[in-house]
Order: structure tokens, then sequence, then C-alpha cells
């Protein structure tokens, strides 16, 4: 069965129709700018076009950058303020005409991850970390999530997690790959006494194989340490798939 998958980013919204047989696009995505300012009734728009522009009839699964519960927003951290506490399902579904399943976007890279990718067939603690303007999380026990737990926002000494040693604060603070290694080895130490994962999956921006190259000699963990596989893909693989799964019936 094929899902449609969008993936809503700070500057861009790319979507595509996902065989959820073998977890592959089964078109070519379609990627439009994010409008700006990014607010609600703008993104639910945009999602209304990436529909369209397939010709979309069944389900639909989106990413959002925010802590969503119960189809609602409640978190608005890297996304425009008007977000909290908008129906974010109801919402798109009025743009699309389709039933929406709405998923944190951490939250949707991991379940792509344990659907098709580094986590496949894992079934004790894993801990996905997406890395990039942010850090994300998501996290499963027993193969099964435990939503929106935001561990970008972890306090390390006084600082925000993300503002500390995400990809972003490297290329703000002119850090070579060694010295923002020295920086989340920090974060890492920290996720693993809180959580003591058996595995840890590197997602995001971070996850590409030129990028990996030049910093995991560096991180050391108790778990298994390994980089994701579906790189730029997995937000929209990952919505598909909780479109089908996770979905209230």
């Amino acid at each position: 069965m094929n899902v449609l998958g969008i993936d809503i980013g700070g500057t861009g919204i790319k979507g595509a129709p996902v065989d959820l047989s073998d977890g592959k696009l089964a078109e070519e995505r379609y990627r439009i700018q994010t409008p700006q300012p990014a607010t609600p009734q703008k993104v639910a728009k945009a999602v209304g076009r990436i529909a369209a522009h397939f010709e979309w009839k069944g389900p639909i699964g989106c990413t959002l950058p925010a802590r969503v519960q119960h189809g609602v927003a409640h978190t608005a951290t890297n996304i425009h303020r008007t977000w909290i506490d908008t129906a974010v399902d109801d919402l798109f579904s009025a743009h699309t005409g389709l039933p929406v399943h709405v998923l944190n976007d951490a939250d949707a890279a991991g379940v792509a991850s344990m659907a098709y990718g580094a986590g496949k067939d894992r079934d004790d603690l894993v801990l996905m970390l997406t890395v990039g303007t942010g850090i994300g999380s998501a996290l499963f026990v027993h193969r099964q999530l435990v939503p929106n737990t935001e561990l970008g926002h972890l306090d390390l000494n006084g600082r925000n997690a993300e503002l500390f040693c995400s990809d972003r604060a490297r290329k703000r603070d002119g850090l070579s790959w060694k010295q923002w290694a020295k920086r989340f080895q920090v974060y890492l130490d920290t996720v693993e006494f809180l959580f003591a994962p058996d595995l840890i999956i590197l997602g995001g921006g971070i996850s590409r194989p030129s990028k990996v190259q030049k910093y995991m000699r560096y991180l050391s963990t108790a778990a298994e340490l390994v980089p994701a596989v579906l790189e730029n893909e997995a937000g929209i693989i990952g919505a598909a798939y909780a479109a089908r799964t996770m979905a209230p019936a």
C-alpha cells in the first residue's frame, strides 16, 4: 500500500508517496519552499499543494517540528508561535479533504529507522537523535514509540543542549568536527546516564556519509552507536508509515 508522506521543515516542505512494503519512495519527491512566516494556515495551504500535485486520494502522514499530542501542537520551539494549541490533524485535513496524521519530526525519523533502517529488527531500548538545526529525539521500548521526548532540550551545565552541540551550534561557533564531537560527547554521556539505551542512531544532517567519517571516531558510548541510513527521506517515510500504523481509527 502507498501512503503520502510529507516532511515539514524550516526551509522546505517535501512529500512523496511511500510504498510501505519496502519503505521506498513510489514517486519522485516534490518540494516547495516553506512559506514565511510559517504560520499554520500558510503551511496548511502548502500541504494541500503537495497533495494536489500527486492527485492524492488516500491517507496522508505529516511531520511537524513540534510536540504533537492527539493531533494538537503544544510547542513551538523551532516554528512560528501561532502553532501552539493548533489542531493540526484537523487543519491539514480541511485543506486536503483527506485524513491526515501529524507527528513530531524526530519521532517520524525514528519510526522510519525502526521499520526500514538502522533500527530494523531491534527489540531492545533504541534512541534516535536527529542532529541538525536542533537536536530531536525518538525513544523506542520494545519497538514502541515513547512520543515527544524532546531530549534536545536537556540542560547541559545551564545551557539548552541543542544550543550547545547541534550542527547549527558547530557552524555558529566555527568548531572543527573534533571540537564539536567533544561537545556532543557531553550530551551523549548525559543521555546514556539517564536512559541507558542499547542502540543510539544518529540521524539528521550529520548522518550523511561524508560527515560521519569526520566525527564518529571521536565519539564513545556504552551503547552501540550507528549512523542512520535513510538520511533526508526519513521524515517522509516515517510520516507515511505512521499514518498507516499509528493514526487513530
